[in-house]
């Protein structure tokens, strides 16, 4: 039997593609940093900046610095979106699935219905799923009982110019000061205003509009709520949260490191080592966790919520 064959230009046409890209996105950078450094010498752009200096005024009761509750959340948020983001990019594109995963329709989960069989790589994206939700239903209680939360929720609308300045100032590289332990500037409170509050909703009810768990039957609720609907939007959220991750990763490490790394891991506002140990613990744990997401690893803990079949 002869065997399929791929089009001559069909790999060479992706490469050229890739090969282009990588250049493309230096140029508009270098562009964006020429314009922006540009406007920058402008008197009135100069005078918006004084006005403005990129970070929006707290209210009086916001609190200062980090609890020790918010760096277990942070690597935990961590360590499941790594491994959610892996798993959405496995599900979408493997073609030949490592196994399948059906879950016993029977004790305190019985239903009528059949139970669906899913592919291995599904089950452990949906598992870490339910294990990312909950930790965020936790988070989000923590951070309205403590008052966190206004350290990542708009109060006034001065926070858009200010944040305009701050993009402004990053973009020239002439980048605004930073005091994360006291108060984000404008563009990074609406980052995590966006990510808390909108990406991570939106990554939840698509992928339940998209999961086995979702009502087939329901007619109504389908036709009001299509599952294109969903695959459309699902993707692009997995990758702002690709995006947002670099631009965190990398504004950390080149805005005062050590002192950053203590804000978010050792809960103390200097710059000490103690935060760079945990953080480097953290990234060794999450990549031992990325070694053994394989299936001869999740095999036997599939098992126990359901039979697994090759």
């Amino acid at each position: 039997m002869a065997t399929p064959t791929k089009k001559p230009g069909a790999a060479t046409g992706k490469r050229s593609r890739l090969y282009w890209a990588v250049p493309a996105v230096l140029v508009a950078l270098v562009l964006a940093v020429l314009a922006a450094r540009l406007l920058m010498g402008l008197p009135a752009v100069a005078s918006f900046v004084a006005d403005y200096p990129g970070q929006s005024e707290l209210p009086a009761s916001a609190p200062v610095g980090f609890p020790a509750w918010l760096a277990w959340q942070h690597f935990l948020n961590g360590f499941f979106l790594l491994l959610i983001i892996r798993t959405g990019w496995q599900v979408r594109t493997t073609t030949r699935p490592s196994g399948h995963w059906t879950r016993n329709n029977k004790g305190l989960i019985r239903t009528r219905n059949a139970p669906t069989k899913i592919s291995l790589e599904l089950w452990f994206h949906l598992t870490l799923d339910a294990l990312w939700i909950l930790n965020g239903l936790v988070f989000a209680v923590l951070l309205f009982a403590t008052g966190q939360w206004m350290r990542i929720v708009p109060t006034s609308w001065d926070v858009v110019p200010n944040a305009l300045s701050a993009a402004l100032q990053y973009a020239s590289l002439d980048w605004p000061t930073e005091d994360g332990w006291i108060n984000y500037n404008a563009l990074q409170l609406l980052a995590y205003f966006v990510t808390v509050f909108i990406a991570a909703p939106l990554a939840f009810i698509t992928g339940l509009r998209m999961s086995s768990a979702w009502p087939k039957k329901a007619a109504r609720l389908n036709k009001a709520y299509p599952i294109e609907w969903a695959r459309a939007v699902h993707f692009p959220v997995m990758i702002y949260f690709v995006a947002f991750i670099v631009v965190h990763v990398f504004l950390v490490l080149t805005t005062g490191a050590l002192r950053n790394l203590n804000h978010m891991y050792g809960v103390s506002d200097d710059d000490g080592w103690f935060g760079f140990w945990v953080f480097l613990a953290s990234v060794a744990v999450m990549a031992a966790a990325w070694f053994l997401a394989r299936p001869i690893f999740l095999r036997p803990i599939a098992s126990l919520m359901g039979k697994v079949s090759r």
